[in-house]
């Protein structure tokens, strides 16, 4: 059997304001490019298909289309809920989606009802949040580990009568390196849980964290379609191609396409602008650290010149920031104050120009305060 592993796709997803849909778009397009090349039998989709509870209707339907294409490609779709997606809209029509060869699986009390293909069993545990499931089953603590060890023992306990079993889970595993894309799942008890939860487990198909990665030779995390932050920009996006025969027979990894990859540049403003060697970045989204000791005027503007996709522009001057000053601010004047702030900000005083200005709006200010 071929299993084609992915999760994350955080379909709605912006980056810095910018759309990510038409990227998701192609990712689609790969994915079902990746079915009928590879004769995949299954794709397994392991949560956060949306990036919000109430995902907008193009990201609806982006989804929509994609499992309809996955379907005529030839795979059968199984998909669970992470803690990005609201479980009961995800899973709205999952008996009749069943009958189409696509398994929803939201419920946590369905995580040991397997979905059974050829003779594999699929077992789909959607994100569990601790404190919804802490009295239904009875749990000690109020943890991630409690919960998913408790569905994994069911789990196995049903396993025994079927002769290969897969697992798909949403959660975060002891010694997994997180992104600053991930929501913070540890609301509710303790975030982690131990990878030998998965012991017994033919392959799981993990989802939540960003990045691909390996915990053991069969279970495995596929990270998301694209990068959702700058702390991404050196991973490689795609997804788990499984071959399943009597066990793990092999895995691939196969990478998605990147519509416009994201980088990251620190240095002096003239530097950047002017050397060769960032030639490479000018099309990528950029996050900037200037390292100027004073602030430059019109960073932003001037850095756009050359890289036109610079989404995020931040100061870090060598030698570290000057020690703050305590100064006296009762009793003086207002654009005094404002021009204390300009200085200690960048570095140096306002032009003579820019004072006029802070002054006039100043005044302008407390005119308005007035006439109310």
């Amino acid at each position: 059997m071929r299993i084609l592993h992915t999760s994350d796709w955080h379909l709605g997803r912006s980056f810095h304001r910018e759309s990510l849909l038409d990227g998701q778009a192609a990712y689609v397009d790969h994915l079902v490019e990746t079915v009928r090349a590879e004769r995949v039998d299954v794709v397994v989709v392991a949560g956060d298909v949306y990036d919000r509870a109430l995902p907008p209707v193009d990201a609806v339907a982006l989804c929509n289309e994609a499992l309809g294409r996955l379907r005529g490609a030839g795979a059968r779709t199984i998909m669970i809920s992470g803690n990005h997606d609201s479980a009961r809209r995800l899973g709205f029509g999952a008996a009749l989606f069943e009958a189409a060869g696509v398994h929803l699986r939201t419920d946590p009390s369905l995580a040991w009802e397997p979905i059974v293909i050829d003779d594999v069993a699929f077992y789909g545990i959607p994100y569990l949040e601790p404190e919804l499931v802490r009295r239904p089953w009875e749990l000690p603590d109020r943890s991630h580990t409690a919960a998913l060890s408790h569905a994994m023992r069911h789990i196995r306990a049903d396993a025994e009568r079927h002769p290969r079993t897969v697992v798909l889970a949403h959660a975060f595993v002891t010694g997994g390196q997180a992104s600053d894309s991930e929501r913070d799942i540890s609301v509710g008890g303790v975030a982690h849980v131990p990878l030998t939860a998965f012991d017994g487990v033919d392959y799981v198909a993990l989802g939540h964290l960003h990045g691909r990665q390996r915990m053991s030779e069969t279970v495995r995390y596929s990270g998301s379609p694209l990068a959702y932050s700058f702390s991404e920009a050196d991973q490689v996006k795609g997804s788990w191609l499984v071959t399943l025969g009597a066990g793990v027979e092999g895995v691939e990894f196969v990478p998605a396409p990147v519509p416009r990859p994201v980088g990251r540049l620190r240095g002096h403003l003239e530097d950047l602008l002017t050397s060769p060697r960032h030639a490479g970045l000018e099309e990528h989204w950029l996050q900037v650290v200037l390292t100027d000791p004073i602030r430059p005027k019109a960073a932003m503007e001037r850095l756009r010149a050359r890289f036109p996709h610079t989404l995020a522009l931040s100061f870090d001057p060598d030698g570290g920031q000057q020690a703050h000053q305590h100064v006296r601010l009762s009793g003086r004047p207002e654009a005094d104050v404002a021009l204390d702030f300009v200085r200690e900000v960048r570095g140096e005083p306002a032009a003579s120009d820019e004072e006029e200005l802070l002054r006039r709006a100043i005044e302008a200010s407390r005119v308005k305060e007035t006439m109310a």
